[in-house]
């Protein structure tokens, strides 16, 4: 098949949808295909048994399929070559990289028209700074907390620094599912710099470079200087496209406006690479890097009431010259249950950081691999084994932020600049000897320990309900994992759940990205309620509130994707063959109606 270079600025637009019929190739048999991926890879990286493709199939929190094969390509050819010869033998490409998304974007789900052959990029790993670290260019298999580690000797920082970064997670895969983070200064994760394979409406696979760098030749000649970084300054254009989305302080200010600050489906973050959810072959995307603020200050703010947090949240979005670097919020009970079935996980990346962490996601996925293949092995081993081992740990939370616990509902962090540092503590201070303010609660500036451990006790509460259900799974129904975007001027943001839903519900676990007015919401639902029925009505209340959802971690197979997200996929994909059926749209080939 002869491959295609594109170096035009945009994708040229596909027809309308409808009519696309990309020519079916002809049957290719499994045993053929198989030992054409086994000929590129090599066999220790084709994967075809149950077992050994378990962890690749089954997500993080949701999701789970056959697959005819797992492939991991070594390098960017490699990739090159097992996308061609899958897509001209009619299979269906899902696209992983770390398998951290919480939404089953990246792993099989449910019955397919074709064979699917799901490939997984960890193994391709590769930085390269442009401009002494103020862009960089990264691999698919590229690590966030690689990036950081890289950036933090030019005191210099990735889009997300800790959160999706603690679990592994890929800068790919933040681009390709706009992921938010918790950075209020820098929005979604965003690109309009790129290079990757497209299949057309005739069904070929084609290298499209819309990276900003001139790299010419044959498609692997161009991934072959692209992975060995063997270009120089002058082959890079830098106007070629925006590396972040540079409007985001001024969106996330606008306190007043009648829509979110951000959410997965806006139109303004859908562009090529970005929020293209797997429909395209991604082997690179260029993104801008950050100054990275030294000595910040954290406060640790307490309340009991909603509209006292909401008025803090105004504040610091409107009266001062910058915003917070991040603003975190918590409730108690989640607190709680961070700290009994977290604390491994805060214990961990003290110790070790976050470097490690792959590596024990990947054996606890093995662990788990054998519970479900062998009936005398607990389901979820892996979760049961971890949480007996953190009984022995010490608690992680500091005594002053355990007596906040115990005093007060509602929690959030504030990670400032030394400069809004100093202009903030004294209007707290003016802020809470109000008598109106003062009688719902108060403040303390953290030491750098202490704010070190309340945000690594924050971003643990984001696994610690899928643990808790996984320990108590023969008592509960499942969970219900919705992250939702509200309105900039919604005041009231805080839930309250008609009767009918609440009393289905073990748990409500309520935490999230304040200052943006992202949430992310767990909720355990009773034995005998069906997870997906309970989610249901949930948005209809979601719906009258005029929330958007998801917020940050896509549609994938739990939601259903709008119009406009649906249009984004028509184009990048128009023969429905990479990653069919994300955001419950049709699975079948050239978008065919499910009912044709």
């Amino acid at each position: 098949m002869q491959a295609q270079v594109s170096t035009d600025s945009h994708i040229p637009s596909s027809p309308s949808p409808s009519p696309v019929t990309s020519p079916q190739a002809p049957p290719v048999p499994t045993s053929d295909l198989l030992a054409q991926l086994r000929q590129i890879v090599g066999a220790p990286h084709l994967h075809t048994s149950e077992q050994s493709t378990y962890r690749y199939r089954k997500g993080f929190r949701f999701g789970n399929g056959p697959v005819e094969a797992v492939v991991l390509p070594g390098n960017l050819v490699e990739l090159w070559q097992v996308a061609q010869a899958c897509v001209q033998a009619g299979r269906i490409l899902i696209m992983q990289a770390a398998n951290t998304g919480l939404t089953g974007g990246s792993t099989p789900d449910g019955s397919y028209d074709r064979p699917v052959v799901l490939i997984n990029t960890r193994r391709l790993k590769g930085i390269h700074l442009l401009g002494d670290g103020k862009q960089v260019v990264c691999l698919p298999g590229s690590r966030l907390h690689e990036l950081e580690a890289l950036l933090a000797p030019l005191g210099r920082e990735p889009h997300s620094v800790i959160g999706s970064s603690c679990l592994g997670a890929s800068v790919l895969g933040g681009v390709s599912n706009n992921s938010g983070g918790a950075l209020v200064q820098r929005g979604p994760a965003f690109t309009q710099m790129a290079l990757f394979g497209q299949v057309n409406a005739q069904g070929k696979l084609e290298l499209v470079n819309h990276l900003g760098i001139k790299l010419p030749g044959s498609p692997e000649e161009i991934l072959r200087k692209l992975e060995a970084g063997t270009f120089s300054p002058e082959d890079i254009d830098w106007h070629a496209g925006a590396g972040h989305d540079a409007n985001y302080i001024k969106r996330v200010r606008d306190v007043e406006a009648d829509t979110p600050a951000r959410y997965n489906a806006d139109p303004e973050q859908l562009y090529e690479a970005s929020g293209n959810a797997g429909r395209l072959v991604v082997f690179a995307v260029r993104l801008d890097t950050f100054p990275a603020t030294k000595n910040s200050r954290v406060f640790y703010i307490g309340s009991n009431s909603t509209e006292t947090l909401e008025k803090i949240r105004h504040a610091l979005l409107t009266k001062f010259d910058e915003i917070p670097i991040a603003g975190e919020y918590l409730h108690r009970d989640i607190f709680d249950i961070a700290d009994r079935y977290g604390r491994d996980t805060t214990a961990i990346i003290r110790l070790l950081g976050t470097k490690y962490l792959p590596l024990l996601f990947d054996i606890k996925a093995r662990v788990d691999a054998l519970g479900e293949k062998y009936p005398f092995i607990p389901r979820s081993m892996g979760d049961r084994t971890l949480q007996f081992l953190s009984r022995f740990l010490p608690r992680q939370v500091p005594p002053r932020i355990e007596d906040y616990h115990k005093r007060y509902e509602h929690h959030l962090l504030v990670r400032t600049s030394p400069e809004l540092g100093e202009k903030l503590a004294p209007w707290l201070e003016k802020f809470f000897a109000s008598d109106e303010n003062g009688k719902d609660g108060g403040f303390f500036e953290c030491t750098p320990q202490e704010g070190n451990l309340a945000f690594l006790h924050r971003f643990a509460a984001a696994g610690a309900a899928e643990r808790y259900v996984a320990i108590h799974r023969e008592k509960v129904g499942g969970i219900v994992a919705l992250d939702i975007a509200l309105r900039r001027n919604d005041r009231n943001w805080f839930e309250h759940l008609p009767k009918a839903i609440a009393d289905k519900l073990e748990l409500k676990l309520y935490y999230g990205h304040f200052l943006c007015h992202v949430l992310h919401q767990d909720y355990v639902v009773k034995k005998g309620y069906d997870p997906m029925e309970v989610k249901a009505e949930m948005l209809v209340e979601l719906n009258k509130r005029g929330a958007r959802y998801p917020a940050e971690h896509n549609v994938g197979h739990l939601y259903h994707a709008p119009e406009e997200m649906v249009d984004h996929y028509r184009k990048l994909d128009p023969c429905n063959c990479l990653n069919p059926g994300i955001g419950k749209t049709t699975k079948l080939r050239n978008w065919r109606a499910e009912s044709a």
